[in-house]
């Protein structure tokens, strides 16, 4: 498998580990808050309801892109997932966090991904070097915003609009 991207990336987000975890196993949401995300489906849930195994649109620029991932968890700590079906050839990743205070997360997100298929250079280059570090950045920014909301509420903020 020749490897296209491997990233690692950490965020400290101010939120607890709980939220964090709730905002990132909200895997239908994220199309309202990841840009590269276009539509995300849940297809296979385990014994306690949560997505399991996950079919992505990603809007690659030049081209739109499917694939499917099955995910495993140890709550509140860690989630990780690997590739099983689509157009790529291979991805595999972890969000691990530590909780630095009652409302404060160091989240680190790894990503190693082979994608299969022909990228002109200086799109591949670009997206190796900022695709892992936005989609983390996104991740911070709706774990926060869903604590700042208020509770039950859940309310997208103004002016931003869904993708679905």
């Amino acid at each position: 498998m020749a490897l296209d991207a491997a990233q690692e990336v950490t965020v400290e987000i101010a939120a607890s580990l709980a939220d964090c975890f709730a905002a990132l196993l909200d895997f239908e949401r994220y199309p309202d808050w990841s840009s590269a995300v276009e539509r995300a489906r849940i297809v296979e849930r385990d014994a306690a309801g949560v997505g399991r195994i996950v079919e992505f649109h990603i809007d690659m620029k030049v081209r739109s892109v499917r694939y499917v991932l099955e995910y495993a968890y140890k709550r509140p700590t860690e989630l990780t997932w690997h590739s099983v079906d689509g157009d790529v050839e291979s991805i595999e990743g972890r969000y691990h966090f530590r909780k630095l205070g009652p409302s404060s997360t160091e989240a680190t997100c790894r990503q190693e991904i082979a994608l299969g298929f022909w990228v002109p250079g200086p799109l591949r280059r670009l997206a190796e070097r900022t695709a892992l570090r936005q989609s983390v950045t996104e991740f911070k920014a709706e774990a926060e915003r869903l604590v700042a909301a208020p509770r039950g509420g859940g309310k997208k903020k103004p002016g931003s609009r869904s993708k679905r």
